[in-house]
């Protein structure tokens, strides 16, 4: 069994109240310790419940074992190591556990989609542990209260990372309990904030190097560091600077490198945000010394013009690439005809980009603030919507204004795909 850090005073008291509460509540930063603690505040509790069925969920299965199994080596299995192992009950997936008081189960649920509610209905859970409780769909967290009723005694934990203090999580759900409690010491409800420094098995030296990948006073730094709830408004990247970030034509490596034999670039790239009446960009983008830089854009809209066909994009794509040796096309997953066109020519290797949104647009900052993407000065519809591309502040959800947002989608497949920006350990 894997040891743990040491408690800091706040995660101790969250522990002691998570005992005598029936709905438990870790919110807070990135690696701000929540997931361990609230894994073992559960697993105390499930070695000596009475029932026999509980429940793991999160935005899907996947995430479910992640967070609340594994949990980076010291989740449900390591707590109960030697005593448990994966299996099905009925065809479902499940973990087997042999508790103090006898066996239980444990299934998984995906909780992230309308009507997946469907999916744990027909059982009572003596307890629920749902990770990510804030992204999973409202009717999935209500069943799963409703799935406990009955239980001998009744136990739900949800761990979640800060959003809008208007995001419908916490109105429609944390501020009826907190009030709750305000009325009634005795009620349950046990809700308590972690941050980074709460984790103790963070080095010093580890804090600092992380500390450098946030700019203080931005939605990222207030939600992730400081674990606050943060409305997300103004540009998406206001980091973004003509003087740091767009490189003149002539200044750009295979120009300022065109007499040498070297090559001005270790690889290529193009990515891509495919349509046919919306804007349909390109960007090829060059490595060179761990900079992205991009070279030059493609951006047509078929509201302005004609619309084309995938054949005649194509050929475009033919013509920004030329003779380089391209060693990936990312391309946004919806563009399911251009990406087979693209595999039948057999002339580029082709994938998907990785369309998560909030943690690229986290990532494409990241990139941005340590200088990992520069921007050619002929990539002039690019550079012109990062000073355009912002938050709509009217929704309750991070959302950004669905317009001048073509070029960013291509340059956030590029980082988010390639993972250009991704601290260790920042799930």
């Amino acid at each position: 069994m894997n040891s743990l850090a040491p408690f800091t005073q706040r995660q101790v008291d969250y522990l002691h109240r998570a005992r005598s509460s029936w709905f438990n509540v870790a919110e807070g930063g990135k690696r701000g310790g929540k997931n361990v603690i609230n894994a073992l505040a559960w697993c105390i509790e499930l070695d000596t419940h009475a029932d026999r069925f509980h429940l793991a969920a999160g935005v899907d299965q996947s995430s479910a074992r992640i967070n609340i199994l594994e949990c980076d080596g010291y989740g449900v299995k390591n707590y109960f190591e030697d005593r448990c192992r994966i299996g099905k009950f009925e065809d479902k997936p499940c973990l087997y556990i042999q508790s103090k008081v006898g066996g239980k189960v444990v299934f998984f649920a995906g909780g992230g989609k309308a009507g997946s509610e469907a999916n744990i209905k027909g059982y009572t859970y003596g307890t629920v542990y749902i990770t990510e409780a804030n992204e999973c769909h409202p009717d999935f967290v209500q069943e799963a209260f409703d799935r406990t009723i009955s239980s001998s005694c009744r136990k739900i934990f949800h761990d979640l990372n800060p959003k809008a203090p208007g995001h419908r999580y916490y109105t429609e759900i944390l501020a009826w309990h907190d009030e709750q409690q305000k009325l009634n010491a005795d009620y349950g409800y046990n809700w308590e904030k972690f941050t980074l420094l709460d984790n103790l098995s963070i080095s010093d030296e580890k804090l600092r190097e992380v500390l450098k990948t946030y700019k203080k006073g931005t939605m990222h730094y207030d939600r992730d560091i400081l674990g606050n709830r943060k409305q997300a408004e103004g540009l998406v990247y206001p980091m973004f600077s003509d003087v740091l970030h767009v490189v003149p034509e002539d200044k750009m490596p295979h120009n300022r490198h065109q007499r040498s034999r070297a090559q001005p670039y270790e690889k290529y790239y193009v990515s891509a945000d495919y349509g046919t009446m919306n804007p349909c960009v390109f960007i090829l983008w060059g490595l060179r010394g761990g900079v992205h830089y991009a070279i030059d854009e493609y951006y047509y809209s078929g509201r302005d013009s004609t619309p084309r066909t995938d054949g005649e994009h194509y050929a475009a794509l033919c013509e920004l690439v030329g003779k380089r040796d391209i060693t990936r096309i990312i391309i946004d997953p919806s563009a399911a005809s251009f990406i087979t066109l693209i595999r039948k020519k057999k002339a580029f290797a082709v994938g998907a980009a990785d369309n998560a949104v909030i943690d690229g647009i986290r990532e494409c900052g990241t990139a941005l603030e340590k200088g990992l993407l520069k921007f050619s000065s002929r990539c002039e519809n690019t550079i012109n919507e990062f000073g355009l591309y912002s938050w709509d502040k009217k929704k309750t959800e991070d959302t950004v204004i669905k317009e001048d947002d073509h070029a960013m989608d291509a340059v956030r497949y590029l980082v988010k795909t390639l993972k250009l920006a991704r601290m260790q350990g920042a799930a």
